[in-house]
Formats: C-alpha cells, sequence, structure tokens
C-alpha cells in the first residue's frame, strides 16, 4: 500500500477518536481545553521546527505582515472550530459533531462557488442540494437548526478556502496560527490558574497529563496529513476524511449512546447519499479528464 495512504489513515483514525479523549477532560471548561491545546501546540510545533532545524527558514517565509493577517484570520476561525467541537462533544452533541463533518466537503465546494468563482456541475447542484434538504429536515427533528454542525462547517470550510489561499506549508502554517493564538491562550491559562478556578495542577496528574497532551494529539495527526498529502493523490487522501467524521458518529451512538432514532436516520441518510452522489460524480470527472489528456497530447 502507498505510504501516503497509509499516513493519511493514521490522520484520521486520530481524529476519528478524539471524542473519547476530550471526553475525559469533561470535568475542564472547554475554553480552558482549547487554551491547552494552542499552547502545548504551539511548543511543541516550535520545538520540532527548530529540532529539524527549519525555525529560521519558518521565521523567513512567516514573519511579514501579509502573511501574519492571512493566518491570523485561519487562527481565529480554527480557534472557533476547536472551541465549538469541544464543547458538543462534551455536551453530548457527538452525533451532531460528526454531521458538520460530514457536511464539510459540499460546503466547502459551495465557499469555492462564492469566493472563488468556481463552476458546479449538475450533479454535484444535486449534492449540494440533498444535503440541504437534510439538514432542513434534521431542523425539524432536533426541534432547532442544527448549529453545532452548521458552525463545525461553516467554521472549518472559511478555514479551509484560508488556507487554499494562503502561502505556507501545513506544519509552518499551524505553528503561524498557534503562535499569533499563544499570547491570548497563555494569558488565560494564566489568570485562570492563579484564580484557582482552572483545572491544570488542580485536578490530578491524569488530567495535566491529558491537557499537555492535546499539543500532542493535535501535532501528531497533522504531521501524518502533510505527508500523506504530499505522497498520496488528493482525491484519495479526500475520500479518506470520511473515517474520521464516520467514526465519530458511530462512537456518538454505540459508545456513549446518544439518541439517534428513525428519524435522525433519515435525515442523515439524505446528507450521506448527497455524498455518495458527490464522489462518484467526482471520480467520474476524474476519470473522463485523465482519458481525455492522453489524446489532447497525442494530437
Amino acid at each position: 500500500m502507498n505510504k501516503g495512504i497509509v499516513y493519511g489513515i493514521a490522520a484520521y483514525v486520530f481524529w476519528g477518536v478524539f471524542p473519547i479523549y476530550w471526553k475525559q477532560l469533561n470535568q475542564v471548561g472547554a475554553v480552558e481545553i482549547i487554551g491547552h491545546r494552542i499552547a502545548w501546540s504551539f511548543i511543541l510545533l516550535a520545538t520540532f521546527l527548530a529540532l529539524t532545524d527549519q525555525w529560521k527558514g519558518f521565521r523567513r517565509v512567516a514573519l511579514n505582515r501579509p502573511t501574519i493577517g492571512t493566518y491570523a484570520i485561519a487562527a481565529v476561525l480554527l480557534s472557533v472550530n476547536w472551541l465549538i467541537y469541544v464543547w458538543g462533544v462534551n455536551s453530548d452533541f457527538i452525533v451532531e459533531t460528526s454531521l458538520g463533518y460530514f457536511i464539510n466537503p459540499l460546503l466547502s465546494v459551495l465557499l469555492g462557488v462564492v469566493f472563488l468563482r468556481e463552476r458546479l456541475r449538475t450533479w454535484q447542484w444535486v449534492s449540494v442540494g440533498l444535503a440541504a434538504a437534510g439538514v432542513i429536515y434534521l431542523t425539524f427533528v432536533y426541534g432547532r437548526l442544527p448549529w453545532i454542525a452548521l458552525s463545525l462547517a461553516l467554521s472549518f470550510g472559511l478555514y479551509g478556502l484560508v488556507k487554499k489561499l494562503a502561502p505556507l506549508s501545513s506544519i509552518n502554517g499551524l505553528t503561524l496560527e498557534t503562535a499569533i493564538l499563544f499570547p491570548v491562550a497563555a494569558s488565560y491559562l494564566l489568570a485562570v490558574g492563579l484564580g484557582g478556578s482552572g483545572g491544570f495542577l488542580h485536578l490530578g496528574a491524569a488530567v495535566d497529563v491529558l491537557l499537555i497532551g492535546a499539543g500532542v494529539v493535535t501535532t501528531i495527526p497533522l504531521l501524518f496529513f502533510a505527508s500523506a498529502t504530499k505522497l498520496a493523490p488528493l482525491s484519495i487522501i479526500g475520500f479518506l476524511q470520511y473515517i474520521a467524521s464516520t467514526m465519530q458518529f458511530l462512537i456518538g451512538v454505540f459508545i456513549y449512546r446518544e439518541p439517534f432514532d428513525v428519524a435522525h436516520l433519515i435525515g442523515f441518510s439524505m446528507v450521506w447519499l448527497a455524498l455518495i452522489i458527490f464522489a462518484i460524480e467526482s471520480y467520474s470527472a476524474s476519470r473522463r479528464r485523465t482519458q481525455v489528456l492522453p489524446k489532447l497530447q497525442t494530437n
């Protein structure tokens, strides 16, 4: 098997079991968890760049006003996404958070239409419309707009849009994002720590290890993902992303016994059908381009 595919699977399996990790910290507030995730991620990434002799290169390409401005936007979107996700998991909305990441690829396509003037083919529009119908149906089922799912999909979709236009590699980009957020995160953690309301150093060694480990579990799958994108086709990487959302969904339903009845199944099935149509259409379009290219080259 291609090493890139192995790295991709590893990354998405890591992200797939995230709910179990964050559930171990449900006695700690979501804002504090994100503060630790940002702080320890930056420390780990900065250490990694220093040990691999990449720190000078990072400073050269990252520390200029336009790049910092772009990544400041990305940093805010990423922190919002992390905060909503951790809060959703620890508030027993794992199934709804998984819906957000099922919707995300289709919403990303729609953002490409709005902001990048990309054009959708007919069956892509069908997929987007079917997913929208599923969300509307689930709104009636839940008795409210599934705002957690939509917020996760929108924040991560916009984050992906910004990253598409950003100049840095994945590792350098995340290092800069966490560096931008680090002063705020560190100040908050210092304030709650000195005030005695923080979980770190107050709730036992196990909690302390898990909070420090938040940086590790954030960085390791990113390193796998960065390697995967270099060694495997992006079409395969895009398909592998459903490993994480599927695992999160199964964890929510079968491990944490979150409500999921026939009515929910109908709404989710509409979204899943939209993704199947989208995947088949994208694969067919890719095959057509592959077949046409050699003919053009021989003419």
